[in-house]
């Protein structure tokens, strides 16, 4: 489906005439008309035909010093002697166009790595890129240079979610290096083209790097960890998306990582981004984080200094105004016109890249009309990424799907009719959200009587009694209820000030529901009627006792504007179920590691030897699926060898779905601690009823590698288990499993020993 809407739309763009589409840019550039002298106009850096090299060194060349260290700020003032316009540098596009007018709102990015389906996330972030485009040519059109309107993007997320605690997990894709890697790389991918010329966007994996929580202490706090945790786990995604993905920005983190402020850091942005990767783009600091290292961390005595260690260390561009003491800086001799220019030279690429300085007929992206921007086409688009988020979690007996012509359903719950529990945070402005409510309403047969009572507010106090009551006397009338409940970015967040139980500062304190909804659904299935629970909620809400009394329970995240349509295909059987858990459900705080201890020591699937609600990757069908064939290339092979796996899933049920095939490796004997298992390798496939498909994977050698105890990455000999299904092996399951037990087999790395790039 995610590749029919990419080419109907791509078809749509390409019929219209080129002449028309470039009629309103005609001569759009960034030349400002009447103030621009004969020498700039024919300078070599407006000659699109030059290297961007030689463009770029000649620009640059003719700034004054303080024009250059003027562009070093969040807000680059115009430079209007050479015909260069102010630029707002920080635009926001994690699940959609954010804070830039009406746009199409895609499902939270928790949502998206809950669909472990990289094409989907490709297309998505297309899509996004698209609107994108449309908005920043409108924007010229109209000669306003506004404010998130540009096309250097502060996405995506790629933090891992270590902690289900963390109040900005719902913005990155898991708690697994590796499925956030692969999804990050597409979204990547998706955002920036792939014009061999021009950038679509600019696209700003943060925060770089181990950032995590917890939200009060951001600006101040010291992640500390040993190599192989910071390797292993950390900087995986960030790597992936840098020398896979290409990605031309990276933003830095606020906090400290084993002592070194993240934005100033030698180790971070010298050794490993672009020493080890290879990056040739800009670093950005998160917003405001600078003073961060004076005011904070202690790390400097004068904003001077701080803004020093930061330009000295690699971050190019200031995502607030501490560079403005640049000028102060250069004259104590702790900065050097050298480092200025080395910053500005990689920014002014940013911009001839996103062609910029060209004539809009040369650049690709130009010709994507306004029309794409909330288009019919996005929406449906919207509609896909929401229903492939969700996640069965039961269905006792079948009680999934529900039948259209019921008698009566009684809806009830704060977040049934709730918009905000649609949209998480960064956030764009939907023009239609569809509620769970509404959705139902819509499902439903004209005969079937929809009752609604909201039942609760979210988090206590207070706790109104008369809608407790009504929400039970809904129930009682109704044949089934659906109980919508979870959390809303008014509870879990960036860092900010909240007073209710439960929750600190964007933070969570407790993991599972909040106490009048936990008492709401209580009292709704004493009533003894069919109950379906639906969460909507960013980090992962344990449900320990409805897990034991409810009948069924699907987890929809902030399914976007659209999430309402999605979540009733799926209750009453118009979509079958497929998404899979990107973090664990922990059965309660009690098992978790202390919020601030960054060692991933008992955290995560990967490190935790408990046993969860449900496990990262678990997800149930209406269908069932079975494992056979398991193909390993051979089961002996010389280190630095690639490994080929295949194996044949069949869906062996009664309707069509989506399976997700997961491959695990577990090192069988490592002379250094290793995670108890890791995903290497997964692959959503659709299923007719009895069809049958091989899919086949390509292990490498990083992917058999450990971390030495010097921090080296290396290929050992020894032993690994590899384990294939359509799920996490070890988990117990319930009696409402539709997939098999997985597969496994075993393989030998022989010697020598030999390291991994």
């Amino acid at each position: 489906m995610s590749d029919r809407i990419t080419s109907c739309l791509r078809s749509r763009i390409n019929l219209l005439p080129i002449t028309l589409l470039l009629l309103p840019l005609a001569g759009l550039t960034f030349i400002a008309a009447g103030r621009t002298g004969a020498s700039e106009t024919t300078a070599p850096f407006r000659d699109p035909s030059l290297p961007i090299a030689v463009r770029v060194d000649d620009l640059v060349s003719r700034m004054t010093l303080e024009e250059k260290m003027a562009q070093l700020v969040y807000a680059s003032p115009a430079i209007e002697r050479l015909g260069i316009p102010q630029y707002s540098w920080g635009n926001e596009c994690l699940h959609g166009v954010a804070q830039a007018g009406v746009a199409t709102v895609f499902p939270q990015s928790i949502g998206l790595g809950a669909t472990w389906d990289t094409g989907l996330i490709h297309t998505v972030a297309d899509a996004i890129s698209d609107e994108a485009r449309a908005k920043y040519h409108d924007a010229l059109r109209q000669n306003k240079q506004r404010k998130y309107y540009g096309l250097t993007f502060f996405s995506p997320n790629v933090n891992i979610f270590r902690d289900p605690r963390w109040g900005r997990g719902q913005e990155t894709y898991g708690e697994d290096p590796y499925l956030t890697s692969r999804i990050g790389v597409a979204y990547v991918q998706g955002l920036q083209g792939d014009d061999p010329q021009y950038l679509k966007v600019v696209a700003t994996p943060k925060h770089f790097a181990a950032h995590s929580g917890p939200e009060p202490e951001r600006h101040r706090f010291n992640a500390q960890m040993d190599e192989r945790d910071l390797r292993e786990t950390y900087l995986p995604a960030f790597e992936a998306c840098i020398r896979e993905g290409k990605a031309y920005s990276i933003m830095g983190a606020y906090s400290r990582l084993n002592g070194e402020a993240c934005i100033a850091s030698p180790t971070l942005l010298d050794k490993i981004l672009r020493g080890e990767w290879g990056f040739h783009g800009y670093v950005v600091s998160d917003c405001y984080g600078i003073k961060d290292i004076m005011e904070q961390q202690h790390l400097a005595s004068t904003l001077e200094e701080a803004s020093a260690m930061a330009l000295k260390a690699g971050t190019d561009l200031n995502c607030g105004t501490e560079y403005l003491s640049l000028p102060t800086a250069l004259k104590q001799g702790r900065v050097s016109e050298a480092d200025i220019n080395t910053a500005v030279k990689r920014l002014m690429e940013a911009r001839f890249r996103l062609g910029m300085f060209d004539p809009p007929e040369k650049v690709p992206y130009a010709r994507i009309p306004f029309s794409v921007v909330d288009s019919p086409a996005h929406r449906q688009l919207s509609l896909q990424a929401a229903r492939e988020s969700i996640v069965l979690l039961k269905n006792d007996h079948h009680l999934l799907p529900l039948s259209k012509n019921l008698k009566s359903i009684a809806v009830v719950g704060p977040n049934a009719a709730e918009v905000k529990a649609l949209l998480g945070n960064y956030n764009g402005t939907s023009s239609l959200a569809v509620t769970p409510l509404v959705g139902i309403r819509q499902k439903v047969s004209p005969s079937t009587k929809v009752l609604f009572a909201k039942g609760c507010e979210p988090v206590e106090p207070p706790t109104i009694a008369t809608e407790l009551d009504e929400a039970v006397r809904a129930a009682k009338s109704a044949d089934v209820v659906v109980v919508a409940l979870g959390l809303t970015g008014d509870l879990e967040n960036e860092q900010f000030e909240i007073d209710e139980d439960g929750f600190y500062w964007g933070d969570r304190t407790a993991i599972d529901l909040p106490h009048a909804q936990e008492k709401l659904l209580e009292a709704v299935v004493a009533t003894g009627k069919p109950t379906v629970l639906l969460l909507l909620n960013g980090g992962p809400v344990t449900t320990a006792w409805a897990s034991a009394h409810v009948g069924a329970i699907v987890e929809a995240w902030y399914p976007g504007e659209e999430g309402g349509t999605a979540v009733a295909d799926v209750l009453f059987g118009d979509y079958n179920p497929g998404g899979r858990l990107p973090v664990t459900v922990y059965q309660s705080v009690i098992q978790l590691p202390q919020f601030a201890d960054y060692r991933m020591a008992g955290r995560t699937y990967r490190y935790f030897s408990g046993e969860p609600l449900y496990p990262f990757g678990y997800g149930l069908s209406f269908t069932h699926f079975q494992y056979r064939k398991l193909q390993v290339g051979a089961d002996r092979i010389q280190a630095n060898d690639n490994l080929r796996v295949s194996v044949e899933v069949m869906n062996s049920g009664p309707v069509a779905g989506d399976e997700v095939v997961q491959l695990y490796l577990t090192h069988l004997n490592a002379p250094v601690p290793v995670p108890i298992r890791a995903l290497a390798g997964f692959s959503r496939v659709h299923l007719k009823p009895g069809e049958s498909k091989m899919v086949s994977f390509n292990l490498a050698p990083r992917q058999l590698s450990v971390i030495e105890n010097n921090g080296k990455r290396v290929e050992l000999p020894g032993k690994f288990r590899i384990e294939v299904g359509g799920k996490q092996p070890g988990f117990r399951g319930t009696a409402d499993a539709t997939t098999t037990e997985s597969l496994s087999a075993e393989v030998e790395v022989a010697g020598p020993a030999v390291p991994v790039e």
